[in-house]
């Protein structure tokens, strides 16, 4: 059985990698457009004296969109948007009397300005930008601000851009890499800081939106794609290997695991991928990948194989079994789940409903896959009357004795004091 353990990253590289990011990052904040514009020479090889996209941009890429491309991109689009407005409707203010005048709740507040991320570096990803700002503007974002790195021409892929406009975005700017990420969090001349960043990106991306996460909110620290597919012996080996090299084609750093209960199976699963690397076009990328981080695992049970899963908590779980509901109660980590043959992780990456900026790196154990509930804010109040503040004070008085604060004990004393005749009476000043 083919079984390749992906290797760790090396500290070596990685302390490199946060200090190059660390450097470019510190440029861009103090010295705002002229780093901008010099990281982008040197990174992107393209000189832009400015990275705003401006409106006739916009409209010409509008212009050239195809018409069946454009159909596409906006049904692609509706269906992201009708899941997110489902996600929001599910989400609900609360106001609620607790006792007498004593009222507590949540309001739920957009994110005022979101800086999304759209890769472009080896090819274009319209779908990025769709799944990141649709989400956005569901939630009510008042200020969405999208960017992607220019392309061979000089500027955003012409399609990536249509789908931006398409999407919502009210910014569009030309940039990418640490540098962007930088610009987004700190602003320039040109760019206006966001408070929030999110979209997938390379490991520069990465680590740049982990230096600047605390200075602004960001989704997650998503590595390369990942899926891990559980299959028994009624499972299409055909399929089977197609799922997992349509992740590896990805990057070759892109994890695909299969857990099977079939020997047989995984061994005919081995021969269809190496028969359809031979004419998959991405094969250079999509072997690398395999050879470096893919895995065939045979185990006894199908609750074992669920087990492993839990343990790797991939980014994509996909369920070949023939009776998958009866695994779902058992799976308790994952970034999302494909329920059954014909349910391919493939469409979740375009246009199943829910975002595919999911966690990887075993993250799912601990957080979310980005999602309208991001964008939102839940901020609580709380409305009280004088009967209610003097219901509660001589409990918290007790509570702030118990923590030695009397600056606390004050303020809740001094509410007993204010009460209305027929109040609650508090100890006399100076009675502790």
């Amino acid at each position: 059985m083919k079984r390749v353990k992906a290797p760790r990253p090396r500290p070596k590289a990685q302390d490199e990698l946060s200090d190059v990011v660390r450097r470019i990052v510190s440029d861009v904040r103090l010295r705002r457009d002229a780093a901008l514009r010099e990281h982008t020479q040197r990174w992107d090889h393209i000189d832009r004296p400015s990275p705003v996209i401006g409106a006739a941009e916009v409209e010409a890429a509008l212009a050239g969109l195809p018409d069946e491309v454009r159909q596409v991109l906006e049904w692609a689009r509706d269906r992201i948007a009708a899941f997110a407005g489902a996600q929001r409707d599910a989400l609900r203010a609360v106001d609620i009397e607790l006792g007498p005048g004593v009222r507590v709740g949540h309001r739920l507040l957009p994110i005022q300005a979101v800086g999304c991320y759209v890769p472009g570096g080896q090819y274009a990803l319209p779908s990025s930008a769709l799944m990141t700002i649709v989400p956005a503007r569901v939630a009510g974002v008042p200020r969405i601000a999208a960017c992607s790195p220019p392309g061979p021409g000089g500027s955003i892929d012409p399609i990536t851009l249509a789908a931006m406009a398409l999407a919502g975005a009210h910014e569009i700017y030309c940039m990418g890499g640490a540098q962007a990420i930088a610009a987004l969090a700190y602003g320039t001349q040109s760019v206006r800081a966001v408070d929030d960043i999110v979209g997938p990106g390379n490991r520069y991306v990465v680590e740049a939106k982990r230096q600047v996460c605390g200075t602004v909110g960001i989704d997650l620290l998503a590595g390369p794609t990942e899926v891990c597919v559980i299959a028994d012996g009624a499972a299409n080996p055909v399929s089977l290997a197609a799922d997992l090299l349509a992740q590896a084609e990805h990057d070759v750093e892109a994890k695909a695991v299969l857990l099977t209960v079939d020997e047989e199976l995984a061994r005919v699963v081995l021969t269809h991928v190496e028969d359809q690397l031979g004419h998959l076009p991405r094969a250079t990328i999509a072997r690398m990948a395999w050879e470096g981080h893919g895995e065939v695992i045979v185990v006894e049970r199908l609750e074992e194989a669920c087990a492993q899963a839990n343990a790797l908590a991939p980014e994509h779980l996909q369920l070949h079994v023939a009776d998958p509901d009866t695994l779902i109660p058992l799976l308790t980590a994952y970034g999302s789940l494909f329920i059954g043959v014909p349910s391919g992780t493939v469409f979740g990456d375009y246009a199943a409903g829910p975002t595919h900026v999911l966690p990887t790196g075993g993250t799912a154990r601990f957080t979310a896959g980005l999602w309208v509930g991001h964008f939102l804010r839940v901020a609580p109040f709380v409305r009280l009357s004088s009967e209610g503040a003097a219901a509660l004070a001589p409990m918290v008085i007790r509570l702030a004795e118990l923590e030695g604060l009397p600056g606390h004990y004050e303020a809740a004393r001094l509410r007993l004091a204010r009460t209305p005749p027929g109040g609650c009476a508090g100890p006399a000043r100076g009675g502790r």
